[in-house]
């Protein structure tokens, strides 16, 4: 090592002693991460009691269809909208990696050459240098590691993101599954009953050619078959679009795959355990990712705070230097120094920078404690419209019974000629239309059930975890 290189080394040490009696003196003034209480008063227990059975993890499952199953598998692997959500999962996962890397050295190796014209105005000085060249940040107020915390929370949350979007995504097969499977019960429905309504059409077309009825009887049941009709063809837009929906959700364009023709809606099982609602904070991936995100921002604010603070800066050069490229290990020379770079004025923009920082923090913890209120509120309303639907069944149940005992007895009437065809269609519209409506409320049930499966599920397993082209376990750092 040469004269300058050793020169160059004490003057660092001396820089570095003074550099560490100054950061002695100032380490009383470091930041530290602040923590506050979720401003929501969150219950003991449900208003509403529940089942006794546990909600299990494929809660789908628990409506014993194999049609919804394999509907469900092909959307949790196709998904375009769960494929997009997994590379977020995977940005986030290369953004700690990168904020990590601030924590180790940075190494760089420089070679360097140049020519001057005239040669003898370049005499003594040197054309090729061959440099190793590292820099290392003291991390003295966690500036860096609070960084890299705040990414690892960024990153739970990208990931509890993506869990919430595979139950949504479930829950809108189950959703659009259930409603196929309601419209075409109620086309069947209606062609039973057209066909009844076109043999009574006939029935009072052969009672008018004999005189016993008038002709606006025939006019009336026409109109009758033309509405019965009109409703078949609302279902059947319904029936196209919902299947296009539902192709879409398998992750393939409309029309182009076929679907099952299952039409039976499923028997609905008992209500599952709802739990604690404390159990439900901790279960919901979407509360959990709205945590992070509050851990984050609190962690961002050390990060601004930092900024306000001295950083203390180590950089090394070890250099091979020559006139040719040939005699370059003939010269070399080595240098450390060190660096504090002390914040003085920046008008005002350390300070704005930090209160901002506060500012969104205060926001997420805003936020946290309103997505706790509404996974509460989606619990208690699915809760409430599971158990006042079943008394909305049992009467339409009880008014589509005493409609068919009405018709019953006015049809008899009519043929006897003792009351007028007015009566009869007005029963017989009552009864068609309490018997279309108890097929829509059974299939309100079933949505109020899987309202409630969502509101209660936390995250499961997804094809693109275990056999995707990015795995969350093997290319994260850990998050612990």
């Amino acid at each position: 090592m040469n004269l300058d290189a050793a020169f160059i080394l004490r003057r660092g040490k001396l820089r570095t002693i003074w550099s560490l009696v100054f950061l002695v003196f100032a380490a009383s003034c470091g930041n530290k991460i602040t923590t506050r209480d979720v401003p929501v008063a969150v219950p003991e227990t449900f208003s509403l009691s529940t089942g006794a059975s546990a909600l299990e993890t494929d809660w789908w499952k628990s409506f014993e269809d194999p049609a919804l199953n394999s509907l469900i598998d092909s959307a949790l692997y196709y998904n375009l909208d769960l494929k997009s959500s997994w590379y977020q999962v995977a940005q986030e996962a290369s953004n700690v990696a990168i904020i990590a890397s601030e924590r180790v050295p940075q190494v760089f190796l420089e070679l360097q050459g140049g020519a001057s014209r005239p040669v003898p105005d370049f005499v003594g000085g040197e054309n090729t240098q061959l440099s190793l060249r590292s820099s290392y940040e003291v991390d003295l107020w966690g500036r860096v590691k609070q960084s890299k915390l705040a990414a690892q929370n960024r990153l739970k949350a990208s990931f509890l993101d993506y869990q919430t979007l595979a139950i949504s995504i479930a829950g809108e097969v189950a959703l659009t599954w259930f409603s196929l499977q309601a419209f075409q019960e109620q086309l069947d429905l209606i062609q039973e009953q057209t066909e009844y309504n076109q043999q009574v059409l006939a029935l009072i077309r052969a009672r008018f050619a004999s005189g016993q009825v008038r002709g606006v009887d025939i006019l009336r049941q026409e109109q009758l078959i033309q509405n019965t009709q009109e409703q078949a063809t609302a279902i059947q837009i319904e029936v196209k679009t919902l299947q296009n929906r539902l192709t879409v959700l398998l992750g393939a364009a409309p029309g182009s795959i076929s679907l099952p023709s299952e039409n039976a809606l499923p028997e609905l099982g008992p209500l599952p355990d709802a739990g604690l609602p404390m159990e439900l904070i901790n279960r919901r991936p979407d509360i959990q990712s709205s945590f992070n995100q509050m851990e984050a921002a609190d962690r961002e604010v050390a990060v601004a705070i930092s900024n306000t603070y001295p950083r203390l800066t180590f950089n090394f050069t070890g250099a091979l230097r020559s006139n040719t490229l040939t005699n370059l290990v003939e010269s070399q020379a080595a240098s450390l120094t060190s660096s504090l770079l002390m914040p003085l004025f920046y008008g005002g923009r350390l300070n704005a920078e930090k209160e901002q920082a506060e500012a969104f923090r205060e926001q997420q913890i805003q936020a946290y404690g309103q997505t706790v209120l509404l996974a509460l509120q989606e619990v208690e309303d699915a809760l409430i419209r599971e158990s006042l639907q079943k008394e909305r069944i049992g009467y339409l149940e009880s008014q589509l019974d005493l409609a068919e005992r009405a018709f019953q007895q006015l049809r008899v009437e009519y043929l006897n000629g003792s009351i007028a065809y007015l009566d009869v269609l007005v029963s017989l519209d009552q009864m068609q239309q309490l018997k279309r409506d108890l097929v829509s409320a059974e299939l309100d049930q079933l949505l109020f059930r899987v309202a409630l499966f969502r509101a209660l599920a936390g995250g499961f397993e997804t094809p693109n975890e275990t056999g995707g082209e990015f795995s969350f376990n093997e290319n994260t750092i850990p998050t612990e």
